[in-house]
């Protein structure tokens, strides 16, 4: 059965870079026989680099997406410094299952409400700033200062969550006190110890948020400049011109996408072989007193999504709202009365493709992990993951676009829902990849030994054990998949409305009601979705352990984890 399971994620994740890659080759040297392109040639690059403010738009994906790469990983890593094995880090690990439930687009849009010159937070400095709006703005800046904070501090949960089950691997207790008998105070250790081995272990959720950086388009749709915009943002643009004739142009600045994603990776992956490998003889000089910033450094992670919901809920309530009244002077719910029906629909239609593409993605991450436990292969499961991870989504789904276009018949809802499964099954791979490495494989081999075959045993003691992990990860898949934008908008061929697509056509819009009401209807759909999983989840846990709560002990091995009571409930 695994290896059957295995085939087909090998099906659903590596089958689509055909006709995704075949179609964006074509295309991008103008070879397209159904629009009359007979003969490839350059003309669709020599378009891309003719184009005015190329180079200044490159410019700002760099910045803004190395930016924020850069301050998400130093984010992590200080927070996990300052508040790993203590109590704080029990209550930050419980907060990230909603911090993840927001998706990016609701949480652009609750920023534009906050910090757009007549947004709340300027509302609520007005005495000290004056009656007046600013002229300056967070929202939109020529220099993507918006877009780098809202990207860093919404991939910041993300890696915490992965450094989760890295660091439950690394033996972070035994070696902090052999550092400590050596003189190395906390920070130093840190630093100088657990930093290579954390990144090495961090290597494909760091690729993931660099490639998604570089890539967004929905989130710099919302936040980042229009003169010009992103890259990313701006072959969007050209995908959407109604001239056929120029397809070549956006096919080739996909391409270049795609490229520029592949040369700043290599760049990176560059530096940390050099830092931790070549010339590491940092890690074992100088100082052994540093300095680090403490677990304050986790509230303006916090805070700021706690911010946006309000935010939303305030602006889809208020009729009228003037500057810089701190509340609206009026309220009402003549919006939602107008939208309600239609939003139903959209909600149907989100946790339908929530539902098929989670369900199907955790089938296939159980399949492979139980192939990867059963034959102790490890290389194919990395190299799966990696794709959807690390791939621009634009640059692969265009080409996905093309090929399936040239078909006869609709495809639109299988290939849209396969859209969905591509990019929800990393997520719940790795999710699910440290409570599996975590499991102790003795329980099975006991049972096997007392006559019970293979299936029985993983039915009645491994699957029991794992349940609440199995839980969790379904409902971050499910939060990818509502929060999915490109798929549904490309493949969908404008047939499959969602609450997320509608948000962002919705965000560009002069009501900012009308993009309050449907921000916070997507922020709050995955909210309930990881609501009820955790809920389930420690139900589960409770019914395993019904006289204590415990954790598995950050550090321990396989064979020598050690199970220890705790007032605190693990999510």
């Amino acid at each position: 059965m695994a290896r059957l399971l295995f085939a087909i994620t090998l099906t659903v994740c590596c089958l689509p870079l055909l006709p995704g890659v075949g179609g964006l080759l074509t295309s991008a040297f103008a070879f397209l026989p159904s629009l009359g392109l007979d003969e490839a040639n350059f003309s669709g690059w020599r378009d891309v680099m003719a184009w005015p403010g190329l180079s200044q738009s490159l410019w700002l994906t760099l910045v803004s997406g190395i930016g924020s790469s850069l301050l998400a990983t130093g984010l992590s890593f200080i927070i996990l410094q300052a508040t790993w094995q203590t109590p704080f880090w029990q209550r930050i690990a419980r907060s990230l299952p909603g911090l993840l439930a927001l998706p990016h687009v609701a949480y652009a849009i609750g920023l534009v409400l906050l910090l757009s010159p007549s947004g709340w937070l300027f509302r609520l400095l007005s005495p000290v700033t004056g009656d007046a709006p600013l002229t300056w703005a967070l929202v939109q800046d020529p220099y993507v200062i918006g877009l780098t904070l809202a990207l860093t501090l919404k991939e910041t949960p993300f890696l915490l969550l992965m450094s989760f089950s890295v660091l439950s691997q690394i033996d972070v207790q035994r070696l902090s006190m052999v550092s400590a008998s050596l003189g190395y105070n906390r920070a130093s250790t840190w630093i100088k110890v657990i930093l290579p081995l954390w990144l090495a272990k961090m290597r494909f959720p760091i690729f993931a948020v660099v490639a998604y950086s570089l890539s967004v388009v929905d989130v710099a749709m919302i936040l980042g400049p229009n003169t010009p915009p992103t890259f990313a943002v701006l072959v969007w643009q050209w995908f959407n011109d109604p001239d056929l004739s120029l397809l070549p142009r956006a096919s080739a600045g996909a391409l270049l996408l795609f490229l520029f994603c592949a040369l700043v990776l290599l760049g990176y992956r560059s530096i940390e072989w050099s830092a931790c490998e070549r010339f590491n003889r940092w890690q074992y000089t100088g100082s052994r007193c540093t300095w680090l910033p403490g677990k304050w450094i986790w509230w303006p992670v916090l805070l700021m999504p706690l911010l946006v919901i309000p935010t939303l809920l305030m602006w889809s309530f208020a009729l009228r709202w003037s500057f810089p009244d701190w509340l609206p002077s009026r309220y009402g719910i003549r919006f939602w009365e107008q939208e309600l029906s239609y939003i139903w629909a959209l909600v149907g239609n989100s946790l339908l493709l929530a539902l098929i593409s989670s369900t199907v993605a955790v089938i296939c991450a159980i399949g492979c992990l139980e192939r990867t436990c059963n034959y102790q292969q490890r290389s194919l499961p990395s190299a799966i993951i990696a794709i959807p991870l690390l791939v621009p989504q634009l640059s692969i789904l265009f080409g996905i676009q093309v090929a399936v276009y040239s078909l006869p018949g609709q495809w639109h809802v299988p290939t849209t829902i396969w859209a969905h499964i591509f990019f929800v099954f990393p997520y719940v791979y790795l999710a699910l990849d440290g409570p599996w490495q975590q499991f102790d494989p003795r329980l099975t081999q006991t049972a096997r030994s007392l006559g019970v075959s293979a299936i029985s045993a993983w039915l009645r003691i491994k699957l029991p054990l794992l349940l609440p992990a199995i839980i969790l990860a379904w409902a971050v898949g499910a939060s990818v998949s509502l929060a999915q934008y490109l798929p549904t908008q490309l493949l969908g061929a404008g047939r499959i409305n969602t609450l997320t697509t509608e948000a962002v056509s919705l965000s560009s819009g002069l009501d900012r009601r009308i993009s309050g009401l449907y921000g916070l209807m997507q922020a709050v759909i995955p909210l309930l979705v990881f609501m009820v999983t955790t809920y389930l989840s420690r139900a589960v846990q409770r019914r395993l352990t019904p006289n204590q709560s415990g954790y598995m002990q950050p550090g321990a091995k396989n064979n020598d984890a050690v199970y220890q009571p705790t007032q605190h409930k693990r999510a």
